[in-house]
């Protein structure tokens, strides 16, 4: 989360160079949705946004704003109707290809005959990464989560909690330098949500990792965030970007849901998606 890559990539004067240098670069994103009897849907319209490497950014808006549609998008999930969807200055499909990404969804979607370990091994098996690399980078990743203790169990010897944590070190394991996150806490109680919040700092912090991550809730977003970018209804656009200034030298534990600066941040969101006068809306000027 490196507020001076941001800031450079936020010079739009560099041109290609910016873009290059950019985790994601998404440059007047559409999609349209044919349904039955040739009718259209327009999920997004004109998105331009810009996540810098190392960056967390959340997107956040009402259901069926395009948030998981702009998400597939960006990992070569589904295809933008017009416009340009850009991931370390390649085009999706070719970051997608090159291994630039994982992906943690809301369901851990674990395989229930593969252990902790194996699960984790998983994407590193399918390309061909041989046995001892695997173990070594697996060991690493279960170290990483905190489930050394666990690594032999299988998906329904876990909590909740702890499957989303091997969900999310599977994501890791090929090492990437941008994670794509949808609602990954949704399903989790309260309790459990804020641990895996406090985890998933820690681990961004650890890896350097840039992070676009879905949520439907403002705290979240806040605790998490760098930026919280918000989108109207459908059609979803960006109507508001909020930068989550805590304050120098804030860390991001249990203490900061207590601080005044966490407070202001979740109204100035909130204001966001209300579309409040003060609420700082318009287009990423990145």
């Amino acid at each position: 989360m490196t507020d001076s890559v941001a800031r450079d990539t936020a010079d739009t004067s560099g041109g290609a160079v910016a873009l290059a240098t950019a985790a994601i670069s998404i440059s007047r994103a559409t999609k349209v949705f044919r349904v039955a009897k040739g009718a259209e849907v327009r999920a997004l319209d004109d998105i331009d946004l810009t996540v810098a490497p190392g960056e967390f950014v959340s997107l956040i808006g009402p259901s069926g704003c395009g948030k998981s549609t702009l998400l597939r998008l960006i990992a070569d999930l589904d295809e933008a109707s017009s416009g340009e969807v850009l991931v370390f200055g390649k085009t999706a499909r070719q970051a997608r290809i090159d291994q630039e990404y994982g992906i943690a969804f809301q369901s851990a979607g674990l395989l229930p005959w593969r252990t902790v370990q194996a699960n984790i091994e998983l994407p590193l098996e399918l390309h061909g990464v041989g046995r001892a690399d695997r173990t070594a980078r697996a060991e690493e990743l279960i170290e990483l989560v905190g489930l050394t203790d666990f690594r032999s169990r299988y998906p329904d010897q876990l909590s909740g909690g702890m499957q989303q944590r091997v969900a999310i070190a599977r994501s890791l394991a090929e090492r990437p330098k941008l994670l794509l996150m949808d609602e990954p806490f949704g399903a989790l109680d309260e309790m459990t949500r804020e641990r895996m919040q406090q985890e998933l700092v820690r681990i961004c912090s650890e890896t350097g990792a840039a992070v676009v991550f879905v949520t439907h809730s403002i705290p979240e977003a806040v605790f998490l965030s760098d930026r919280v970018v918000v989108m109207s209804p459908r059609p979803g656009r960006i109507v508001g970007i909020v930068d989550v200034n805590l304050g120098p030298g804030t860390e991001r534990s249990e203490i900061l849901r207590e601080n005044p600066a966490f407070f202001a941040g979740v109204t100035a969101v909130r204001e966001a998606l209300h579309g409040k006068p003060g609420a700082p809306l318009g287009a990423d000027p990145r």
